[in-house]
């Protein structure tokens, strides 16, 4: 099985190499720790108004997910005939590129060292996003440190195109060697001032008491213009939204446009997105993946949430952490005991933070722990407690599967498969 993944990944490389020289697109690649997909959302939702752009679809960013992006062809999966269909529609796209974009926004990740050097070689951006890499980032198990991490995302930095943009988080520290290191070529957003796009009065917007989005304003060279957000919550929005508009500025599209398309932009599923809960609960749904910074950052939204209901936050493990799992666990679990009145977990090593938030002073009835394998029992238990103006956090790695405790707390669970993730066939039946 692995030789042929292996055959058909080149297969597939080789035709979008083609199509990369033949059609000479611009390319916007991101990549980072937290936040690459719904940073390369929002940089297509400024730009898609104004140019011909496509962007890579759902999370798309491995060797074989790169390739699929570039020739705008779909996941096979396990299903030979799509793969083979694949193969010649890419071939077909190789020989005659025909009205193909002119700006293309790719997510590049890494699972194993090597991973983002192998593509960055030939896919040579014009333009490269690094979100933020975190003091423990997710896949770290894989690497022999967090700094192993850090080169392998800055690879794709030296393999800018002459001439290229770097777009990094300024605020993040462990980025800051880039600024000198590719001195000239760098611009920085973030919250802090000194980046040459930052934001300030952040705030969650509130409709009728119920939080919609979020406010702020974002600033360079003097100017300040206002941008909203709607239906997703937290600071990780906010940079994505940062990162957006510096790019939008740096290939031509102003702060002013760039707002405006932000204002109409879907939050895509599972990324601390708000949805409707039963009996007029509040759901925040961010059960794509997760990691120790995006959950201690989903747990500080929740804190600075106003509700008159409870703060509940479902929390299933977080994996590939290696030997940083058990303190990563213990911290996020003592965040929570200050951020939730509830706290539930679900797999085996979420029990460290349950123990966690107790040992910091959270109720033995107000936290309680579920199986890996019950995520759904978990959401339903919930389920029957649940009054007017809770508003529960649910958050897990992706082999957790935490969407199923969202889809039972929904109160439209009928429209599952337009609001949560992983809701292909393939997926469900795993």
């Amino acid at each position: 099985m692995q030789s042929i993944k292996k055959i058909i990944v080149t297969l597939l490389t080789w035709e979008a190499r083609i199509v990369l020289m033949r059609a000479t697109p611009k390319i916007i690649a991101v990549t980072g720790s937290v936040g690459k997909t719904t940073t390369k959302d929002a940089i297509f939702a400024v730009l898609s108004p104004h140019l011909h752009v496509r962007k890579s679809d759902k999370s798309f960013n491995s060797d074989i997910g790169v390739p699929l992006a570039i020739l705008g062809l779909e996941n096979g999966w396990h299903d030979p005939l799509i793969w083979i269909v694949n193969i010649f529609r890419g071939l077909a796209l190789a020989l005659f590129p025909k009205d193909y974009p002119r700006w293309l926004v790719i997510e590049v990740g890494a699972d194993r060292p090597g991973d983002i050097r192998k593509i960055a070689r030939w896919l040579r951006p014009d333009i490269a996003v690094i979100t933020a890499v975190p003091e423990i980032p997710v896949h770290v198990e894989f690497f022999d440190s967090p700094k192993a991490v850090l080169r392998e995302k800055r690879s794709l930095a030296e393999h800018l195109k002459p001439g290229g943009t770097l777009v990094i988080n300024g605020d993040d520290s462990h980025l800051s060697d880039l600024r000198s290191d590719f001195r000239g070529l760098t611009v920085t957003y973030g919250m802090e001032e000194n980046n040459d796009f930052f934001a300030s009065h952040d705030d969650i917007a509130y409709d009728a008491g119920v939080p919609v989005g979020m406010r702020f304003r974002i600033n360079h060279s003097g100017s300040s213009v206002p941008v909203a957000l709607y239906g997703a919550l937290g600071l990780p929005r906010i940079y994505s939204a940062l990162a957006a508009i510096t790019v939008g500025n740096v290939v031509g599209v102003d702060t002013i446009t760039g707002s405006s398309a932000l204002a109409q932009w879907s939050p895509p599923p599972g990324r601390m997105r708000i949805l409707n809960g039963v009996r007029n609960s509040i759901i925040i749904d961010d059960t794509y993946n997760s990691s120790p910074a995006a959950a201690l950052a989903a747990l500080d939204t929740l804190r600075s949430i106003s509700t008159n209901g409870r703060k509940i936050a479902l929390m299933g493990d977080m994996l590939e952490l290696g030997k940083y799992s058990i303190d990563a666990h213990k911290e996020v679990g003592e965040r929570a005991a200050t951020s939730a009145n509830m706290l539930v977990t679900v797999g085996f090593r979420a029990r460290t933070m349950a123990e966690a938030a107790l040992d910091a002073g959270m109720s033995d009835t107000d936290v309680r722990s579920y199986e890996q394998s019950e995520s759904e029992r978990a959401g339903l238990e919930l389920e029957k407690e649940l009054q007017p103006g809770d508003v529960v956090l649910i958050k897990g790695s992706q082999s957790i599967r935490m969407e199923h405790a969202v889809e039972v707390l929904l109160a439209e669970p009928e429209k599952a498969a337009e609001f949560l993730v992983r809701q292909e066939e393939e997926w469900k039946n795993k």
